[in-house]
């Protein structure tokens, strides 16, 4: 597949304004935006994971410098991640499309709720030093789970990893934030080797996307707050609807065409 180069950095930073400004990881924009323009869905999710690898770690280093980035609780979620990314990855490679494509449009309306679910629960949280479960039960399982979703969508994992530590561990939205970008510099490295191995990754495009990314995240975070939270949810929500029914459709397709 070959796309003019300065297009690449293009659709990073609008996929970087998108994740910035709707407060959703860039996976769930730059899947979507390779398989549309011809790439197949095993190098959109292996490509997806190498620019994450640089928007995160980008976003993890000014947690550091700042001192809001706990290693330990890092590493809890992120050890078993790394397993759990190369079990993603391996998968990509062994299931039907129609099947992968089916599952992606899940993941983005499941990111409706939990992204919901997210809000309810900074409005609820009380309580915030005792947690529910476990914390090292909680934070191993919910690493385990967010290097799946790295593997198997191209996604940071994010997503689920910051409702879980607010509901499970009862954490603060800042703090359960800072700790899951850390973790995904760990989901998407681990999630990238995988495809890599496998040879899914084109590099030029990944690098050229997590650049665009860098640069159109740290615009829509300037701009986010002056703009009103109706808007912004009205607009996460039709652009998930819209981009789960692309995936279904091509699902369905690819279903037909086996």
């Amino acid at each position: 597949m070959t796309v003019a180069w300065w297009i690449l950095p293009c659709l990073g930073i609008i996929a970087g304004l998108l994740s910035g400004l709707l407060g959703i990881g860039g996976g769930v924009v730059l899947v979507p935006l390779l398989v549309f323009l011809g790439y197949s869905y095993d190098q959109s999710v292996a490509t997806s994971s190498l620019a994450i690898v640089l928007t995160s770690f980008s976003g993890s280093v000014q947690n550091w410098r700042m001192g809001a980035l706990n290693p330990q609780k890092v590493l809890t979620l992120g050890l078993p991640a790394i397993l759990t990314a190369q079990l993603g990855a391996y998968l990509v490679g062994q299931l039907p499309s129609f099947f992968k494509e089916a599952a992606f449009g899940v993941l983005l309306i499941v990111t409706i709720f939990l992204v919901s679910l997210r809000k309810q629960l900074r409005q609820q949280q009380r309580d915030t030093n005792t947690p529910k479960f476990s914390p090292i039960l909680a934070r191993g399982g919910t690493g385990a789970v967010a290097g799946l979703l790295a593997g198997l969508f191209g996604v940071g994992g994010g997503v689920i990893m910051v409702p879980m530590q607010m509901l499970l561990l009862r954490e603060p939205i800042k703090i359960a934030i800072q700790t899951s970008l850390g973790v995904i510099v760990i989901t998407a490295i681990s999630a990238c080797t995988g495809h890599a191995l496998q040879g899914n990754v084109v590099f030029f495009t990944g690098i050229s996307l997590g650049i665009g990314g860098l640069l159109g995240a740290q615009v829509s975070t300037r701009y986010l707050p002056k703009l009103p939270d109706q808007l912004v949810s009205v607009l996460f929500r039709g652009l998930l609807v819209i981009l789960a029914l692309y995936f279904f459709w091509r699902a369905w397709n690819s279903y037909l065409g086996r």
